[in-house]
């Protein structure tokens, strides 16, 4: 018991980036159209009183100048540990903000509500429809579309980790306010309810169907018919916090809520080792996206630089990679439709049938070709039982498809 009380001590205090940045105080603007009143550019301001606040959580917003009415709104959630202004000084939004001009809204959880300022994203009373944070972060959008008239159509939430997931929850919650999101090193909507159970959802696969995991989803807004948010999911592949194994949940999750296959349509190579897989529906038109950044650990991927594809600057788990904020954004549609930069593009790829990979069952868990439960340690896909889950017992492992491996001893 001492030992998994200290492992989740450690994963809890891991879950996102120790930043102290301080924050930008700017006297709060007048609500109304751009203009004189706007905020000076480069601003992160904080807004007072923007309507119920059951969560208590506090608000921040960046409006590029000029902004115009009927422009898009993106709300960004930071991780645990950090503020609004590591969020707004890091990621790469306010620069995104400034090109293609629409406001940024930057919630802030604080010490009082979650030791470690997560969001709690596991608490029933704090991620769902019309409680506790959840409902503080509708009226932060409500206010800032009454401020700008923002195009209601045009919402859009994005954040890291504990952020990411409380991204997922809110687009469950909330799908007729949100028209996509973007979760980095996030978990599925719903994934827990305690923190015990989210330590479990961050190290392990969960070994749910595709359907009972839109089946969560779907629950978050009971009656609703309409369209549901589009998703972009973006993962570390040697991320040992929030482990890979999530971001394919994810894609299982929201393709199922789409009602669309998880074999992807398309398959694209990005820099700095990102691999992006897209799923669309039958009209062609791409709900979910999924991106794979080769040897990239837990944190939003950014790419300081002047470049049309760059933006950000690294910190603690703000990582030299892809700049994730601007792909995020085009798929947003924030770009008002300006095509991603041409890189390599395949065909939807085969089942990677025949890969083999030696390591101990530790290894195998954290890299997410096996899941453990009751410490013993079991092959993803086919659930065949490898042992007790420990750094001196090592089998080889056969990918037989996409998430699906298979022991495979003495024969590779």
């Amino acid at each position: 018991m001492t030992r998994r009380v200290h492992a989740l001590a450690r994963l809890t205090a891991a879950l996102a980036g120790l930043v102290t940045a301080a924050t930008l105080v700017v006297p709060a603007t007048p609500a109304g159209s751009a203009g004189a009143t706007d905020p000076p550019a480069s601003a992160l301001v904080p807004v007072g009183s923007f309507g119920p606040n059951p969560g208590a959580l506090s608000m921040y917003t960046y409006t590029p100048s000029g902004l115009a009415t009927g422009r898009p709104v993106v709300v960004a959630l930071h991780g645990c540990t950090q503020t609004a202004s590591d969020y707004y000084t890091h990621a790469g939004w306010p620069a995104l903000a400034d090109r293609w001009k629409f406001e940024v809204v930057f919630p802030q959880q604080s010490s009082a509500n979650n030791s470690l300022r997560c969001f709690n994203w596991f608490s029933t009373a704090d991620d769902t429809r019309g409680q506790g944070e959840a409902a503080s972060i509708k009226s932060m959008v409500d206010k800032a579309v009454a401020d700008h008239g923002s195009d209601t159509a045009k919402v859009y939430v994005t954040g890291l980790s504990a952020g990411g997931a409380m991204t997922a929850d809110l687009l469950a919650a909330y799908p007729d306010v949100f028209a996509a999101g973007g979760i980095d090193s996030g978990l599925p909507a719903q994934c827990a309810t305690t923190q015990i159970q989210a330590t479990n959802c961050q190290q392990n696969k969960q070994n749910l169907t595709p359907a009972q995991w839109a089946a969560r989803a779907n629950a978050q807004a009971p009656g609703y018919t309409g369209p549901r948010p589009r998703v972009a999911i973006w993962q570390g592949a040697s991320d040992y916090v929030v482990y890979p194994v999530n971001g394919t949940e994810l894609r299982d999750q929201w393709t199922a809520v789409h009602g669309i296959s998880p074999t992807p349509t398309s398959t694209r190579t990005l820099p700095a080792g990102t691999t992006l897989t897209s799923y669309a529906d039958r009209t062609g038109t791409t709900k979910v996206q999924l991106y794979s950044i080769a040897g990239m650990g837990h944190g939003t991927a950014v790419d300081p630089g002047t470049g049309e594809t760059q933006c950000g600057s690294t910190a603690a788990y703000f990582l030299q990679a892809i700049c994730s904020s601007y792909y995020t954004g085009v798929f947003f549609g924030l770009d008002g439709g300006i095509t991603i930069p041409p890189s390599s593009t395949t065909a939807p790829p085969t089942t990677p049938a025949g890969q083999c990979v030696t390591a101990t069952n530790y290894v195998h868990v954290q890299a997410g070709r096996a899941h453990q439960s009751g410490g013993e340690a079991y092959a993803n896909g086919s659930n065949q039982d490898m042992g007790l889950w420990n750094t001196w017992i090592t089998h080889v492992l056969r990918q037989d498809a996409v998430d699906s491996w298979t022991l495979a001893d003495g024969q590779c």
